[in-house]
Protein backbone atom coordinates (compact mmCIF):
# COMPACT_ATOMS: atom_id res chain seq x y z
CA UNK A 1 0.00 0.00 0.00
CA UNK A 2 1.52 3.38 -0.97
CA UNK A 3 2.55 5.75 1.79
CA UNK A 4 0.38 8.89 1.87
CA UNK A 5 2.23 11.95 0.59
CA UNK A 6 2.24 13.72 3.96
CA UNK A 7 3.75 10.63 5.62
CA UNK A 8 6.41 10.41 2.90
CA UNK A 9 7.42 13.99 3.71
CA UNK A 10 7.77 13.07 7.39
CA UNK A 11 9.80 9.99 6.57
CA UNK A 12 12.11 12.02 4.28
CA UNK A 13 12.61 14.64 7.00
CA UNK A 14 14.29 12.01 9.14
CA UNK A 15 16.30 10.27 6.41
CA UNK A 16 19.81 9.45 7.64
CA UNK A 17 22.59 11.43 5.99
CA UNK A 18 24.30 8.28 4.64
CA UNK A 19 21.06 7.23 2.93
CA UNK A 20 20.79 10.72 1.39
CA UNK A 21 24.35 10.32 0.07
CA UNK A 22 23.38 7.01 -1.57
CA UNK A 23 20.54 8.77 -3.35
CA UNK A 24 22.94 11.48 -4.51
CA UNK A 25 25.33 8.89 -5.99
CA UNK A 26 22.46 7.16 -7.77
CA UNK A 27 21.28 10.50 -9.18
CA UNK A 28 24.77 11.38 -10.45
CA UNK A 29 25.07 7.93 -12.06
CA UNK A 30 21.88 8.58 -14.03
CA UNK A 31 23.06 12.06 -15.00
CA UNK A 32 26.53 10.99 -16.12
CA UNK A 33 25.50 7.68 -17.75
CA UNK A 34 21.80 8.06 -18.58
CA UNK A 35 19.46 5.26 -19.60
CA UNK A 36 18.47 5.60 -23.27
CA UNK A 37 19.47 9.17 -23.88
CA UNK A 38 19.21 9.98 -27.56
CA UNK A 39 16.76 9.67 -30.44
CA UNK A 40 14.40 6.78 -31.23
CA UNK A 41 13.92 6.69 -35.03
CA UNK A 42 11.12 4.11 -34.70
CA UNK A 43 9.10 6.14 -32.18
CA UNK A 44 5.33 5.87 -32.36
CA UNK A 45 4.71 8.55 -29.71
CA UNK A 46 6.68 11.61 -28.60
CA UNK A 47 6.34 14.85 -26.67
CA UNK A 48 8.63 17.69 -25.59
CA UNK A 49 8.19 20.39 -22.96
CA UNK A 50 10.28 22.88 -21.12
CA UNK A 51 10.24 24.48 -17.71
CA UNK A 52 10.08 28.20 -18.52
CA UNK A 53 11.27 29.15 -15.03
CA UNK A 54 14.67 27.50 -15.39
CA UNK A 55 15.02 26.53 -19.05
CA UNK A 56 15.09 22.74 -18.59
CA UNK A 57 13.92 20.84 -21.68
CA UNK A 58 12.93 17.18 -21.94
CA UNK A 59 11.74 15.23 -24.99
CA UNK A 60 10.47 11.67 -24.59
CA UNK A 61 10.14 9.30 -27.54
CA UNK A 62 8.31 5.97 -27.17
CA UNK A 63 7.71 2.92 -29.30
CA UNK A 64 4.49 1.24 -28.23
CA UNK A 65 3.49 -2.22 -29.45
CA UNK A 66 -0.02 -3.20 -30.55
CA UNK A 67 -0.89 -4.14 -26.94
CA UNK A 68 0.09 -0.74 -25.53
CA UNK A 69 3.39 -1.84 -24.00
CA UNK A 70 6.46 0.41 -24.11
CA UNK A 71 8.83 -1.61 -26.27
CA UNK A 72 11.47 1.09 -26.29
CA UNK A 73 11.91 4.60 -24.98
CA UNK A 74 14.46 7.39 -25.25
CA UNK A 75 14.78 10.90 -23.93
CA UNK A 76 16.78 13.93 -24.86
CA UNK A 77 17.05 17.40 -23.46
CA UNK A 78 19.12 19.85 -21.54
CA UNK A 79 18.98 21.26 -18.09
CA UNK A 80 19.93 20.65 -14.52
CA UNK A 81 21.08 17.38 -12.99
CA UNK A 82 17.63 16.83 -11.46
CA UNK A 83 15.66 17.17 -14.71
CA UNK A 84 18.03 15.00 -16.73
CA UNK A 85 18.68 12.30 -14.10
CA UNK A 86 14.96 11.99 -13.31
CA UNK A 87 14.22 11.47 -17.03
CA UNK A 88 16.74 8.63 -17.11
CA UNK A 89 15.31 7.08 -13.94
CA UNK A 90 11.75 7.36 -15.20
CA UNK A 91 12.37 5.77 -18.58
CA UNK A 92 14.35 2.95 -17.01
CA UNK A 93 11.38 2.27 -14.71
CA UNK A 94 8.80 2.52 -17.53
CA UNK A 95 10.57 0.32 -20.11
CA UNK A 96 8.32 -2.70 -20.73
CA UNK A 97 5.31 -1.27 -18.86
CA UNK A 98 1.76 -1.24 -20.21
CA UNK A 99 0.04 2.10 -20.84
CA UNK A 100 -2.36 1.66 -17.93
CA UNK A 101 0.63 1.29 -15.58
CA UNK A 102 2.24 4.40 -17.05
CA UNK A 103 -0.96 6.39 -16.67
CA UNK A 104 -1.35 5.27 -13.02
CA UNK A 105 2.22 6.32 -12.21
CA UNK A 106 1.64 9.55 -10.27
CA UNK A 107 3.68 12.65 -9.52
CA UNK A 108 4.08 11.32 -5.99
CA UNK A 109 5.41 8.04 -7.42
CA UNK A 110 7.91 10.03 -9.49
CA UNK A 111 9.20 11.93 -6.46
CA UNK A 112 9.58 8.63 -4.59
CA UNK A 113 11.44 7.12 -7.55
CA UNK A 114 13.84 10.07 -7.54
CA UNK A 115 14.42 9.53 -3.83
CA UNK A 116 16.23 12.63 -2.64
CA UNK A 117 14.41 15.42 -0.85
CA UNK A 118 13.62 18.39 -3.06
CA UNK A 119 12.33 21.89 -2.46
CA UNK A 120 9.05 22.72 -4.22
CA UNK A 121 10.88 24.58 -7.01
CA UNK A 122 13.25 21.65 -7.58
CA UNK A 123 10.30 19.22 -7.57
CA UNK A 124 9.22 20.92 -10.80
CA UNK A 125 12.56 19.92 -12.34
CA UNK A 126 12.05 16.33 -11.23
CA UNK A 127 8.45 16.19 -12.45
CA UNK A 128 9.17 17.61 -15.92
CA UNK A 129 9.98 14.20 -17.44
CA UNK A 130 6.93 12.66 -15.75
CA UNK A 131 4.72 15.37 -17.23
CA UNK A 132 6.28 14.86 -20.67
CA UNK A 133 5.82 11.07 -20.48
CA UNK A 134 2.16 11.46 -19.49
CA UNK A 135 1.64 13.66 -22.57
CA UNK A 136 3.75 11.46 -24.88
CA UNK A 137 1.48 8.44 -24.44
CA UNK A 138 -1.32 10.57 -25.96
CA UNK A 139 0.86 12.06 -28.75
CA UNK A 140 1.37 9.76 -31.73
CA UNK A 141 4.05 10.91 -34.13
CA UNK A 142 3.46 11.55 -37.83
CA UNK A 143 5.47 10.21 -40.70
CA UNK A 144 8.05 12.95 -40.30
CA UNK A 145 8.69 12.03 -36.64
CA UNK A 146 6.87 15.04 -35.18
Amino acid sequence: MPVPFYEAILIDAFMPVDEEELYQEHILDHYEDPFHRGHLPTATHAHEENNPLCGDVVRVELRLDENGTIEDCYFNGQGCVISQASASMLLEAMQGKKLDEVKRFSAEDMLKLYGARLTPNRQKCCLLSWKVLQSAVHSPVGRDGE
